[in-house]
C-alpha cells in the first residue's frame, strides 16, 4: 500500500473516457493522481468511414490507436482492455457475436474487473450509471459488473487470484449522471442547430428525450474549466472516427463551453443520506 491517489474508470468503449468524464479524469491526473481506464471492448461495432481505416488492419486497431492518443491527452497513467468485443446496440449482428460483452455471464465480467481493482488498488472507481448512460447493452453490463466487482474485490473468498493478489476494497464508487434540467434545456436547443435529439450521436441511435425520464441525484460537481477542459477537447479530437462536429458560430461554441464546464456524478458508495455536494471525487480520502 502507498499514499498515492488512484482513480479507475471502468467504461465500455474507446471514447467513453473522453466524451464522458474526460475533464474529471484530466483534472485528477493534473492533481497528481494515477488515473487508469479499464475499457470493456475494442469498439469493433462503431461505424467508421473508410478514410479513417487507411493503414489499420481492423476497426479495433484504429479505435485503440485513437484511445492511446486520448489517454496521452488526458494524462492517464494506463489503459487496460477487459478482453471482450463490442456488442453494438440490441438487435445488431455484433450483439450475437460469441465474444460480445453483453452476451457474457455477469460472473465472468465481474471477476475480471475485480482482478484489475486488486491490481491497481484505486480508492475511487467510476463506471456507467444504472441506465447505461443511453441504454447501450455494453454500458449496462459494465455498470452491473463493476458494481458487483466493487464489493467482491474486497472479499478474499471471491475470485481468488492465481498469482496471489490480495483482496482490496475501494473507498468510493461514482456514476457520471446528467442534470435533468440541463438535459431538458439541451434537448430544446438542439433543433436550433439542426440536430435531432431523438437521433443523436454519430450513429444516430441515441434518443436523448428518453433519458429525461431518469432523475439521478447529483452528489459531486467537478469544475473542469480551463486546462482540464482543454485536455478533454484534445482527447475528443483523438477519436476522429467517432467524433461529431462541434457547434459552429459564437453562440454554438459558447453553449458548448457552458454545457461542458462541469461534470456531475452520483455517489453510489458510501451511500448518501441527505444532501451532499462534493467538488472532488477524492473528498474524504486521506
Amino acid at each position: 500500500m502507498t499514499d498515492a491517489r488512484v482513480l479507475l474508470a471502468v467504461l465500455a468503449h474507446p471514447d467513453d473516457e473522453s466524451f464522458g468524464p474526460g475533464g474529471t479524469l484530466a483534472k485528477a491526473a493534473r492533481a497528481g493522481a494515477d488515473v487508469h481506464f479499464l475499457c470493456g471492448t475494442g469498439g469493433e461495432a462503431g461505424t467508421v468511414a473508410p478514410e479513417h481505416l487507411r493503414g489499420f488492419d481492423s476497426v479495433a486497431d484504429l479505435r485503440w490507436t485513437e484511445l492511446t492518443c486520448a489517454a496521452q491527452a488526458l494524462g492517464l497513467a494506463g489503459i487496460h482492455h477487459l478482453g471482450f468485443r463490442d456488442s453494438g446496440m440490441a438487435g445488431a449482428a455484433d450483439y450475437r457475436a460469441p465474444q460480445a460483452l453483453a452476451a457474457q455471464p455477469l460472473e465472468i465480467v465481474t471477476g475480471r474487473i475485480a482482478q484489475f481493482i486488486r491490481l491497481l488498488k484505486p480508492q475511487v472507481v467510476i463506471t456507467h450509471n444504472p441506465d447505461g448512460d443511453y441504454r447501450h447493452p455494453d454500458h449496462l453490463m459494465i455498470h452491473r459488473a463493476t458494481r458487483a466487482a466493487f464489493e467482491a474485490a474486497g472479499d478474499p473468498a471471491r475470485f481468488p487470484d492465481p498469482d496471489g493478489l490480495p483482496a482490496y476494497q475501494p473507498q468510493k464508487l461514482y456514476y457520471p449522471v446528467f442534470s435533468r434540467r440541463l438535459l431538458r434545456l439541451g434537448v430544446r436547443l438542439m433543433p436550433l442547430f439542426g440536430q435531432d435529439p431523438r437521433r443523436s450521436g454519430r450513429n444516430h441511435d441515441v434518443d436523448l428525450t428518453g433519458l429525461m425520464e431518469a432523475d439521478y441525484p447529483v452528489h459531486a460537481v467537478v469544475d473542469v474549466r480551463g486546462e482540464p477542459a482543454a485536455m478533454k477537447l484534445k482527447a475528443i479530437a483523438c477519436h476522429q472516427s467517432q467524433a461529431t462536429p462541434l457547434p459552429r458560430g459564437r453562440l454554438g461554441q459558447w453553449l458548448f463551453r457552458w454545457f461542458t464546464r462541469r461534470e456531475t456524478f452520483m455517489r453510489a458508495y458510501p451511500p448518501v443520506n441527505g444532501p451532499l455536494r462534493e467538488s472532488d471525487l477524492f473528498d474524504g480520502i486521506g
